[in-house]
């Protein structure tokens, strides 16, 4: 009788022990839940291609091919990225700096003033904002080195679609208008003749275009008595 007393009492020892551990188990699977949920409250809204609405999350850049490129900003998406661009913009500090790295079928890169690559604007660098959001051609994304949180000024626009990039590096925005001027940057690494940002601005800043620099001229030196020499000389 004790003896089976005794099995009764280990078999519900045990099967508590066990109901505890999975109560545990499941505690934890909350937990591990609730803290995935506090890490990221963004909500992915679509690109607006409107270029009336939101002004202040528009950025423009008129290059030096002539081109003004429309970029929809979503801070939605990336919040301390989005922040970071607008502020170097209204600094003006992308204005003249060229793409540095242009690589046909896959992205041009700017955003470094030495133009070499390694480069990047005095503020702190940014933690990675990394999303689901994928890195479609016209996708605006933030360069970085190795780390996840080495992002400071420099950014790449997409060509063509790499979903490898997808939650590797911070997509923050979407070509909105005029691609053409994006895919006529000049391809490099960098390039010999590169193309430049004459002007960065947030469209509700309602800044003109910029006029474009004089193209030199060869002959500028050729004098009266060049033009009226012999042919041949």
């Amino acid at each position: 009788m004790t003896m089976l007393k005794t099995s009764l009492a280990l078999a519900a020892a045990l099967t508590f022990a066990a109901s505890s551990s999975a109560a545990l188990a499941q505690d934890g699977a909350a937990g591990a839940a609730t803290e995935e949920s506090v890490a990221d409250t963004r909500v992915y809204t679509p690109v607006n291609f409107n270029l009336e609405e939101d002004r202040e999350n528009i950025l423009l850049l008129d290059l030096s091919n002539g081109e003004r490129v429309a970029i929809r900003l979503k801070p939605d998406w990336a919040p301390n990225h989005v922040e970071r661009v607008k502020t170097l913009t209204r600094q003006g500090f992308y204005d003249g700096i060229i793409f540095h790295r242009v690589i046909d079928g896959f992205m041009a890169q700017t955003g470094d003033p030495t133009g070499t690559g390694t480069g990047g604007s005095e503020l702190p660098d940014i933690a990675e904002e990394f999303n689901p959001m994928p890195h479609l051609r016209g996708t605006v994304s933030m360069a970085r080195s190795a780390s996840p949180d080495s992002a400071n000024s420099q950014f790449f626009i997409v060509y063509y679609p790499r979903f490898n990039l997808d939650d590797n590096y911070t997509n923050f925005g979407r070509v909105i208008s005029n691609m053409a001027g994006v895919d006529a940057i000049q391809r490099g690494e960098p390039p010999a003749n590169p193309t430049r940002i004459l002007q960065a601005s947030i469209a509700a800043d309602n800044k003109p275009v910029p006029a474009m620099p004089a193209a030199p001229t060869a002959d500028a030196d050729i004098s009266i008595d060049d033009l009226n020499a012999p042919l041949g000389n």
